[in-house]
């Protein structure tokens, strides 16, 4: 498959379009700040990817914002912040604001005119793991109409479940899409690349922390992945969106 081939593109959005890590670390630094405790960011992004996805497993049909509020809750236990036990009505104050911080997170400096680009050669989807309501204050932030938006509200899982990505599937069918014509375009190979390649699509890998994750050695606001190769990688999604109209102008 050449990157012409596409005809649809979907997305992860926070990692890939949106600076999660940058959204969370700040959100946190700023909460915690009044109380006296500095976290570092590896500190923060290394408990929030510990109690996200295990809140996230065993509550799926939470929506993201009271997923977020009780991944709070037990980064506030063992950051020594305001917790349930200690403080309970400080604590929950701090949990409403953190899950109400999604729509603040920044868009990648590159992501608007990426998209732009990339929409004039392909049909765009969002599959996100966050709430309608969430993902209307980033999908601003990005300036751009998708062709469909699928969220793990309306599915009723989070991923890497793979229901998620059947859905989607049956998303660009009714689309006209077949699987050799679909992209999976994501940043996390934990949440994105291992499912997708498990039913069937390619992927591109937008890898954005690869230099700040070896400096850092941290993995980041994702669990370890298992083993998986992506089909295609680049550093930025301004380096995708070169790459495949060049492709599709090439083939044209």
């Amino acid at each position: 498959m050449r990157l012409a081939d596409a005809r649809l593109l979907s997305f992860d959005c926070y990692g890939t379009l949106i600076d999660w890590e940058f959204g969370i670390t700040d959100t946190v630094t700023r909460l915690a700040t009044p109380h006296g405790v500095q976290p570092t960011d590896v500190e923060i992004l290394s408990l929030f990817a510990t109690h996200e996805t295990k809140v996230q497993d065993a509550n799926p049909s939470w929506t993201y914002p009271v997923i977020l509020r009780e991944t709070w809750r037990r980064m506030a236990t063992s950051l020594g912040l305001p917790d349930p036990t200690s403080r309970p009505e400080q604590c929950e104050i701090d949990a409403q604001t953190f899950a109400a911080s999604v729509p603040n997170w920044p868009a990648f400096a590159d992501s608007g005119d990426a998209l732009v680009a990339l929409q004039s050669r392909c049909k765009l989807v969002i599959l996100s793991n966050v709430d309608n309501a969430s993902f209307a204050g980033s999908n601003a932030r990005l300036g751009i109409t998708f062709d469909a938006i699928l969220t793990a509200q309306d599915i009723g899982s989070y991923k890497p479940d793979l229901h998620n990505f059947q859905v989607l599937l049956d998303k660009a069918a009714s689309m006209g899409v077949t699987p050799d014509q679909h992209l999976h375009v994501a940043q996390s190979l934990f949440h994105d690349h291992v499912p997708a390649q498990a039913v069937g699509l390619r992927t591109v890998w937008i890898n954005r922390y690869g230099a700040k994750r070896a400096a850092a050695g941290s993995l980041g606001a994702t669990p370890a992945a298992a083993p998986v190769t992506p089909h295609w990688e680049f550093a930025t999604l301004r380096d995708f969106a070169e790459a495949l109209v060049a492709d599709h102008t090439a083939r044209d």
